[in-house]
């Protein structure tokens, strides 16, 4: 698993990442009240807003971590955005996309790294 400064994790299997939002995301937004996914098949750049969430506490935007395409999105999350809090590194991924460059996931933070951005 690889994560972001804008605290997301990426997972990738068979060329194919999945994407979320970490537990220490969860707990700063507080309990989620709605998810906007992306569509299936946009095209999306390193930095571009791909979701928007809002919790009890504010309304925040999803970047795309790397260059790509989206091939999934997660209705469950759309359906229960409680779903985020309780199971954020599970069942609760955003989006599955194809890589641009695969090669740019090596450019993110392991989970130690992550840990100590976040202490």
């Amino acid at each position: 698993m690889k994560f972001t400064e804008d605290h997301e994790w990426l997972e990738e299997n068979d060329g194919i990442v999945t994407v979320g939002i970490t537990k220490h995301a969860t707990e700063q937004l507080g309990d989620l009240v709605f998810v906007e996914l992306p569509e299936v098949g946009a095209e999306v750049g390193r930095g571009d807003d791909v979701c928007v969430i809002e919790s009890v506490k504010a309304a925040s935007d999803i970047v795309a971590p790397l260059d790509g395409e989206i091939v999934e999105i997660n209705e469950a999350i759309v359906e229960d955005p409680t779903l985020v809090n309780a199971d954020p590194t599970g069942a609760a991924w955003f989006f599955k996309m194809k890589l641009t460059n695969a090669a740019e996931m090596n450019e993110l933070l392991d989970e130690d790294a992550y840990n100590a951005l976040i202490e």
